[in-house]
């Protein structure tokens, strides 16, 4: 079995979403005691650095990120989109939750370079997958799987990188920000419709993009055969040389923002057909960043499952 190395921070609990909100600390929380729990994997848990805006600027310009953190208030909440989907806030811990779940995954890339690791988990928040080029939405700020993706690239010379999204909703700010890059392959299986509403199959970028859109409704064993063949299949074809997974749990039956009925043990199953392709194509390399998933107890079971998965 991989040992796992996970970045955390404490400034990720801090941050605030407002009462009855479903991106709460509480979800950082359950995973961390669901870690001590868990028997016969090593996960050795490291804090995650602050990410500097040089970096952030490979995909988010200063700029953007500036504007962003000016909004940042003294105390309460400050929203940062238009209606109707107002639900992305910033409280006044804001800003180093941001640059903790961005820099997290930027120590995993240099763990899993430098150091040579081959399984790197990101308990973060807020997270990232929605957050597009100049645009924060849907709980999002930084893309953290697309700044890591272009970090591994710049630094490292990775040549080609898949990031796979099992998140139930479309990873929309992933999809934009590789849309015409064709060393990225970005490959999501969501719900649809549902927010935000796009991730067509007809949206295929430069042919890049995989995009399998479910019903409501759909089963765990339906969603991994649709898995298989519409995303997974063509990642393989593709021979990543690292794989990032957007790793989200709110497809998970419990889950009050979707109505997609897998089970937590089909974490297993995706993850572990995840980890076959990277230990065929990329050295068995991945860096999984926690997305979605907003009922606690699913959330739980579904991270263990896809700890259990990784390690394999």
């Amino acid at each position: 079995m991989k040992e796992i190395i996970t970045y955390f921070h404490t400034d990720c609990l801090l941050k605030n979403n407002g009462i009855n909100h479903p991106e709460r600390k509480e979800r950082l929380e359950v995973v961390l005691k669901t870690i001590k729990k868990i028997e016969n994997i090593k996960i050795t848990i490291k804090n995650a650095p602050l990410a500097d805006l040089d970096t952030v600027a490979l995909v988010h310009p200063k700029n953007y990120m500036n504007n962003i953190f000016s909004l940042i208030p003294n105390d309460g909440l400050k929203g940062v989109e238009n209606e109707p989907y107002a639900d992305t806030y910033l409280c006044k811990h804001s800003k180093n939750a941001v640059l903790r779940a961005c820099g997290a995954g930027i120590a995993g890339a240099d763990s899993l370079i430098k150091e040579d690791e081959k399984r790197i988990f990101c308990l973060v928040r807020p997270p990232g997958h929605h957050a597009e080029t100049v645009r924060a939405n849907g709980f999002c700020f930084i893309n953290n799987a697309a700044v890591t993706a272009r970090y591994l690239q710049k630094k490292y010379h990775i040549n080609k990188i898949a990031i796979i999204d099992f998140d139930v909703h479309h990873g929309n700010g992933s999809q934009e920000i590789f849309y015409k890059d064709n060393s990225v392959a970005y490959g999501s299986i969501h719900q649809h419709p549902l927010f935000p509403g796009t991730g067509s199959e007809e949206e295929t970028g430069v042919g890049n993009i995989y995009n399998a859109p479910i019903n409501a409704g759909t089963s765990g064993e339906d969603f991994i055969k649709i898995f298989d063949n519409k995303i997974l299949d063509r990642i393989e074809k593709f021979k990543p040389e690292i794989i990032i997974i957007s790793a989200g749990f709110d497809a998970h039956k419990r889950d009050p923002l979707s109505q997609i009925n897998l089970e937590s043990e089909h974490f297993y199953t995706i993850t572990k057909k995840i980890v076959e392709i990277s230990n065929i194509h990329s050295q068995g390399k991945i860096i999984s960043f926690l997305e979605g998933g907003y009922d606690l107890v699913g959330l739980s079971e579904s991270f263990e499952y896809h700890i259990k998965g990784l390690s394999e």
